[in-house]
């Protein structure tokens, strides 16, 4: 008696190459949504990730590199012009209620609020110790900053003129200067010093040409300087925090 042939059962399910094209299908989905999060977040990041997809397709970079990503770099950010506008009109009024329009200039520059004040007012010739006649200057200027949520940098600056002392620079003058003040500001409990920072620049940044005494007089001088400011100690945790070296 012959035997019968069975017959071939039918696989159930989809066809083997479908199921690895719709592998393959959601990878590369997978890989699109993550590439679309990374260039949200960093864009250099996006770059690098976008180069390794070009690779696993096959397609080799170029050796030749023609354009350099620049490294991100953490500054202190502008204010809003809306807000430079508002804050400056409301402080030009308080510097006049107050009664310190004469010793200190309210200027706008660049998205930054700067008060500016001539180191005549501050520190003798010379000098970096801040004077006692300006003590309520500085403590009127610091009730003006103190509501506001803005960060202050305090910036020393001098002429061109020589000091007089050939073991200290018209740089260390500045700095001396700008780090004084904040000290004033700290030690009399004016303004927290999460919001300081001090820096000096010497005769590198003059208002007017040294060529005359009096444009030197105006050169000669300490801003304060209030902006914005991104979170500066997550990006740069290397950064020397003030209160450690204040005192």
């Amino acid at each position: 008696m012959a035997k019968k042939k069975k017959k071939p059962s039918n696989a159930e399910g989809a066809p083997a190459w479908m199921v690895t094209y719709a592998d393959m299908v959601t990878l590369l989905l997978t890989f699109f949504v993550l590439l679309l999060s990374m260039a949200r977040m960093d864009e250099m990041k996006f770059t690098q990730a976008a180069g390794s997809l070009k690779d696993a397709f096959g397609v080799l970079r170029s050796s030749d590199k023609t354009n350099v990503d620049s490294p991100r770099v953490v500054e202190f950010a502008p204010i809003s012009d809306d807000l430079v506008q508002r804050t400056y009109q409301r402080m030009l009024t308080e510097l006049q209620r107050l009664r310190i329009d004469e010793d200190i200039e309210l200027v706008k520059d660049r998205g930054a609020i700067i008060l500016r004040i001539n180191s005549a007012i501050l520190f003798e010739p010379g000098s970096t110790r801040v004077k006692d006649e300006a003590h309520p200057t500085l403590r009127k200027a610091a009730q003006l900053i103190a509501p506001l949520p803005l960060h202050l940098r305090i910036e020393g600056h001098t002429d061109d003129t020589r000091s007089v002392s050939g073991s200290t620079s018209n740089w260390d003058l500045s700095v001396s200067r700008a780090i004084n003040v904040l000290k004033f500001f700290a030690g009399e409990k004016l303004l927290p010093l999460d919001r300081l920072s001090a820096v000096g620049y010497g005769d590198q940044r003059p208002l007017a040409p040294n060529d005359s005494a009096e444009n030197r007089a105006k050169n000669r001088r300490v801003e304060l300087v209030l902006e914005s400011i991104g979170s500066y100690r997550e990006e740069l945790p290397f950064l020397i925090d003030a209160r450690e070296q204040l005192f």
